[in-house]
């Protein structure tokens, strides 16, 4: 499928995001001219009109050529003779019938439209995609023709609304610093807007910058009076008395926000001993590493000094309780810090040693739970071990939510042998529906996401799209914002194996979003990795001209550099949902390297995986089918 873009130069790409060759200026120019025309046929009088304040003499016939050459670009495998289906002829008019997704800029326009019924999760997160689109003004390439002014002006108009109610889904969600920026730039490049300069100046005054909130509406009053000649409005001059009384609203985006401050209040007042604030600092931990980037990271860190904190107490069950409590839900399977994983584990292996050696069940169930957790990607067989004694010990109680947390083990360590998708989808079904049937959100959300995975393991999209919307529907009814990281990357790897949108784009934007993700483990190399496996299956080289391969530079390089590295030095994969992805690459580079020992290695370790899509098991990338990875070593190995 043929995609086109207006938000900046006009331009074709195919299903892989290759752009298709428009030849001249005056062919884009017909391009864009029809699908200003948004599916409507355009009279070829019109077409000429257009294109020449003065038509030359020959203009009809040029514009006729002009249109075959397009209609072979965009229809490159329509057989000789067969109708038109996607640039037709209608009597002496033209008509470009795309599809609503085959256009950036219909997109866009669906993307804001789906944003202004959304919660501001969900708003946030279609908002921020939908603004990647943009690559300059719309069709930047005809600043001086006269049949895009209107649509330009119309999506210039959307996509400055856009940056505001991104603006607004920010302070909805307590995020007011992550939004001065982009708003800063918004108003200096557009004075006139008055609600940006409100929405700027609440978003310091929120981000405890009372005086640059200030400064930012006396600003404000200067450009609008000493360029347009007029007062700021009534919403500027009510927010600058607010902000000079300091009113309580403007620091409350819900009643729920100040309930939580009054009771945090008085916790400090009252609260008891040590012990007693350790337990609740890491429920609060627990609830807060689900909450957004700033939130994973603060529960991150100090989530390692409340267990420090209770070992130095000397006392193993609180130690124990301490540990396990915090339940938070782990669908990737890369720690984004390996050395406080260890410290955990660490820390959880001695508490368990300490534990009387009869009683505490739940507790030891929960330290065996998070060794497994944390152990991620390893081969050892002791984090599966404790995997498994925790479900034993969860099911042997009946706690839903013990249950639920040693589910989560059990699924970090289900990636030994690969081609496991089957067996996680199992786990992903029993953990959405425990978490539907108690009340547990991040449990419910953690079962669809593991289907999600697993249905792109074996490429049941119409599958996957369905547990896609159900955690993107709880994450918005719930706060959960980093829920949209995933379904994000799922969106680029369905628009990569379906063809239905630019995937390179799509991995970009998900990868942009990474960036403030507060997940390293799940951002470093994995849009690189992504690119590689695009180009792989398209039969382009591979090298990508970029080095940032984060930990997956030991399977790649061997077949970017044939010959540098002796294959018999590459370690196995982590035992991990890219497993499978990275075998393959491995068995590429065998193969180049005529290498039958490491050949026979890559086929075990990928046999079992012979029905899936390598690497998609994650949900975020695929390098192609295993079974064609699979061929390829067999005729390799037949040829020696």
């Amino acid at each position: 499928m043929i995609h086109f873009g207006v938000l900046g130069p006009v331009i074709a790409e195919d299903a892989s995001g290759r752009p298709v060759a428009l030849k001249g200026p005056m062919h884009r120019a017909v391009l864009g001219r029809l699908l200003v025309a948004r599916r409507r046929v355009v009279p070829l009088d019109d077409l000429v009109n257009d294109l020449w304040v003065s038509p030359p003499e020959g203009a009809v016939a040029a514009v006729r050529t002009f249109v075959a050459a397009l209609r072979k670009a965009v229809e490159p495998d329509r057989p000789a003779r067969a109708p038109a289906t996607l640039l037709t002829t209608h009597g002496m008019g033209y008509a470009l019938r795309c599809a609503p997704d085959q256009v950036d800029a219909w997109r866009f326009e669906q993307a804001v439209d789906d944003a202004r019924a959304a919660d501001p999760a969900a708003a946030l997160s279609r908002l921020d995609e939908a603004l990647a689109w943009w690559r300059g003004p719309a069709y930047a390439d005809f600043p001086d023709a006269a049949w895009p002014r209107a649509d330009r002006s119309r999506l210039a108009e959307l996509r400055l609304q856009a940056v505001e109610r991104r603006a607004g889904a920010r302070l909805a969600l307590g995020r007011p610093a992550e939004a001065v920026p982009d708003l800063d730039e918004h108003v200096t490049a557009h004075p006139w807007r008055e609600d940006g300069w409100r929405l700027l100046a609440l978003a310091l005054y929120r981000s405890g910058r009372q005086g640059d909130a200030l400064a930012v509406l006396r600003r404000a009053r200067r450009l609008l009076a000493g360029q347009l000649g007029v007062e700021p409005g009534p919403a500027l001059r009510t927010l600058e008395t607010d902000i000079l009384r300091q009113e309580p609203h403007l620091d409350v985006t819900d009643p729920a926000g100040e309930v939580l401050r009054q009771a945090a209040s008085a916790y400090d007042r009252v609260a008891g001993g040590a012990r007693t604030r350790l337990e609740s600092a890491v429920g609060l931990l627990r609830d807060l590493a689900v909450t957004g980037a700033d939130g994973l990271q603060v529960a991150r860190r100090q989530r390692a000094a409340a267990v420090t904190a209770a070992e130095q107490l000397g006392d193993p069950e609180l130690t124990a309780r301490v540990i396990g409590a915090y339940d938070v839900p782990a669908i990737w399977p890369r720690s984004d810090d390996p050395g406080e994983a260890a410290g955990v584990v660490a820390a959880a292996e001695r508490a368990l040693a300490a534990l009387p050696a009869t009683g505490h069940e739940p507790a030891r169930a929960r330290l065996l739970a998070t060794v497994a957790l944390e152990s991620r990607g390893v081969h050892e067989a002791r984090p599966r071990d404790c995997a498994r004694q925790a479900e034993s010990i969860a099911r042997e109680l009946g706690d839903p939510a013990l249950l639920a947390f040693a589910l989560n083990g059990v699924f970090i360590q289900s990636c030994r042998p690969t081609g496991a998708s089957g067996r996680r989808d199992r786990i992903g079904a029993e953990l959405a529906s425990l978490g539907n049937r108690h009340g547990l959100v991040s449990v419910e959300v953690l079962g669809h996401l593991i289907r999600l995975q697993s249905s792109c393991a074996v490429a049941a999209f119409d599958r996957a799209d369905q547990h896609a919307r159900a955690a993107d529907d709880l994450a918005g009814r719930h706060d959960r914002p980093l829920v949209g990281v995933f379904t994000q990357w799922y969106g680029a790897l369905r628009a990569d194996v379906t063809g239905q949108a630019p995937a390179e784009a799509r991995y970009r934007a998900a990868a942009a979003r990474l960036d403030d993700a507060g997940m390293p483990g799940m951002r470093d190399g994995l849009l690189s990795l992504a690119l590689l496996g695009l180009r792989l299956r398209r039969g382009l080289p591979p090298d990508i001209g970029d080095d940032a391969w984060g930990p997956y530079e030991p399977w790649v390089r061997p077949l970017l550099d044939p010959g540098r590295i002796p294959l018999a030095d590459v370690p196995d994969p982590p035992a991990d949902l890219l497993a499978e992805a990275l075998w393959c690459l491995f068995g590429r580079a065998a193969i180049s390297a005529g290498d039958r020992t490491a050949m026979r290695r890559a086929r075990r370790a990928l046999a079992p995986a012979a029905g899936e899509w390598a690497g998609a098991a994650s949900g975020a990338l695929t390098v192609g089918t295993v079974a064609d990875h699979l061929a390829a070593l067999d005729t390799a190995l037949r040829s020696g």
